[in-house]
């Protein structure tokens, strides 16, 4: 699949092409692989998916130019959105969703049916972004074995059990030629002299007149980064904002709490864009 700028992004598309589309863009840090359980089920309900590991990530190109802005992001999304024959629905994680709604914001005509961004606001409580940077930027060195890998998961997500086999560990990392397990992304994306794409480039307010499609926020109530305050300041950006709260879920509201995730972004769907 093609992105802007020449790059080639790595994608699982599945289902009728004719039928509405739905395009998943992961988080920070994460591919595409993230979205293995809700892909399934859009596909199951009957929508055309498409997902996509971003610029930087995965099995897609490394900018040779380190090129990893929010407008680079929204400029490969762009480009996929026109390959489609109708714009899709968009479901953005973290950073994924930032990138959704800047492409929105900065085009005056429609580009997309709906939005659902997975627990990230314009303003996201400062802590918690500290964390979370604080891990994508950590182990530079890489790991030794796929468990210290585990170990460096659990660390940061405590709330969530450690699985017994971490095998499923491997879609995220590649082995480099120094012999240890590096994550699967351009260590250039997170680099300390760079903005981490999903907190540096929130649209400025006069730019959400532009955002006239539904829009839902899935938030798990266990975020360190989303919070009431973040909510209701987005709300007065988008009054028409529906938010779904996921109990027992954190930041990782997919990996976390993936069936209620499923029902909650194919009810939506279902209302704005029926198959």
């Amino acid at each position: 699949m093609h992105g802007s700028a020449g790059m080639t992004l790595a994608a699982d598309v599945g289902g009728n092409p004719q039928a509405p589309a739905v395009i998943l863009l992961h988080g920070g840090g994460q591919t595409r692989h993230s979205w293995d359980g809700a892909m399934g089920a859009l596909l199951d309900h009957g929508y055309h998916v498409v997902n996509f590991d971003a610029r930087g990530h995965g099995e897609s190109d490394w900018s040779p130019r380190q090129e990893y802005t929010l407008e680079a992001l929204a400029d490969d999304l762009r480009a996929v959105i026109d390959s489609l024959p109708a714009p899709p629905a968009l479901v953005g994680a973290s950073m994924g969703g930032m990138t959704a709604l800047h492409a929105i914001a900065r085009e005056s005509a429609a580009i997309a049916r709906a939005l659902i961004m997975v627990d990230v606001v314009p303003h996201l409580r400062p802590e918690g972004v500290a964390r979370i940077v604080s891990f994508l930027r950590a182990n530079q060195q890489g790991f030794a074995t796929i468990d210290d890998a585990a170990d460096a998961v659990s660390a940061y997500n405590p709330h969530r059990p450690r699985p017994q086999d971490p095998s499923g560990l491997a879609k995220n990392l590649r082995r480099r030629a120094n012999g240890r397990l590096h994550w699967h992304w351009d260590p250039a994306f997170f680099s300390e002299n760079r903005n981490v794409p999903f907190v540096a480039g929130a649209n400025h307010p006069s730019q959400f007149q532009n955002v006239r499609l539904p829009v839902l926020l899935v938030r798990g109530m266990q975020s360190d980064l989303v919070t009431d305050a973040g909510v209701e300041h987005f709300r007065g950006l988008l009054p028409a904002l529906d938010v779904f709260d996921v109990s027992g879920a954190g930041h990782m509201v997919v990996g976390d709490r993936n069936d209620a995730f499923n029902q909650a972004i194919l009810a939506y769907l279902e209302r704005h864009m029926p198959i």
